[in-house]
């Protein structure tokens, strides 16, 4: 059985009004609301013909129906039209998008704030990896005689610290010298990119100082991976107890604890992979790995700077969620981030 122009019709109003009032809808409550030009006697034969293909699921034994996993699949894949930003949101966006640009942290964690309260759904976001920041000055300062700190400071405004140990101790004068080496010569490269810098480059070129450097160079490159830690923030998490589905608060708990947890939203920003289009991912209900989150949808979209993503950002909620309007909220915050951070790479 195909799914002709009349079925989808019937059904984008069915997934309409359950995104709205999140209750079921029988075949005389949509010939009154929607304007379909069929009687109510074909809707409910249109209705049963969807529910024998699994796009429609009856939760009692009254007459209403509700969308499935796979109607909500079909309806963003085929039907949702996504409605353009306002001009006064594309405004608000912009301003408060460049209000927190000081530091990477805090431009991925106010866009993550805006995009919860755009939505109105819970909101999250992967930062760009350390390793793509380039330096702007190196540090090393004494802890004890055998440790290090070793400071790196970047034109992103990512500040990474960790702790060095050493095979034999070095003179507070010598370490500053050190410092100012590393940053001469390792300013303006890429953190991903220095390793060979360190072995192949540095210390053939510092004779008074080769012997030292070679000590340092291993410990400092290991570091440098050490740290290359992905960040993951959320906002609006309680905003999950707004919608019915999430009443039970044993249901609500789980979901908050889930989203609380920093390698979930990790693990689960990375591996969503289900592609729309234009960088985007959706995934529905069952399509989701973990549990705790079956009854969610997820879509993230990625920002990128020269082609190569570096990080993701996206809502989560309940299935039913207000597609057409949430998509190409995500869509515009994950581009203006791309702008934003283009500027800071480059």
């Amino acid at each position: 059985m195909k799914i002709d122009g009349r079925k989808l019709k019937i059904l984008q109003a069915i997934i309409h009004n359950y995104i709205i009032n999140a209750e079921p809808i029988g075949s005389r409550t949509i010939s009154k609301k929607y304007d379909l030009g069929v009687s109510p006697a074909t809707i409910r034969n249109e209705m049963s013909d969807l529910e024998e293909l699994g796009f429609l699921l009856q939760p009692h034994t009254s007459a209403g129906r509700i969308p499935s996993n796979k109607a909500y699949r079909l309806y963003v894949d085929k039907l949702t039209e996504n409605q353009n930003l306002t001009k006064e949101k594309l405004n608000k966006l912009d301003k408060n998008m460049l209000e927190k640009i000081g530091r990477i942290e805090e431009l991925i964690e106010n866009s993550a704030s805006i995009l919860s309260k755009l939505t109105n759904y819970t909101s999250l976001a992967i930062a760009p990896q350390f390793k793509l920041s380039k330096i702007k000055h190196i540090q090393l300062v004494p802890v004890d005689e055998k440790r290090v700190l070793l400071v790196i400071v970047t034109h992103s405004g990512i500040v990474k610290n960790t702790i060095l140990r050493l095979e034999k101790s070095i003179s507070n004068k010598d370490l500053n010298i050190i410092s100012n080496i590393l940053t001469e010569n390792l300013k303006d490269e890429m953190i991903g990119s220095i390793g060979t810098i360190l072995e192949n480059d540095m210390s053939h070129n510092i004779y008074e100082y080769k012997d030292v450097l070679d000590s340092l160079i291993t410990t400092i490159n290991n570091s440098f991976n050490s740290i290359d830690t992905i960040e993951s923030y959320s906002n609006g998490i309680t905003k999950i107890f707004n919608f019915p589905e999430y009443n039970d608060i044993d249901k609500a708990k789980s979901f908050i604890s889930f989203i609380q947890n920093k390698d979930n939203v990790i693990d689960m920003l990375v591996n969503n992979e289900l592609a729309n289009n234009h960088n985007l991912g959706i995934s529905i209900g069952e399509e989701n790995t973990y549990e705790e989150i079956k009854n969610c949808s997820l879509i993230t979209a990625t920002y990128k700077v020269n082609g190569k993503i570096i990080g993701k950002i996206g809502v989560i909620g309940p299935t039913r969620m207000e597609y057409s309007k949430v998509i190409p909220v995500v869509q515009r915050l994950s581009l203006d981030l791309s702008n934003i951070l283009k500027r800071y790479f480059e």
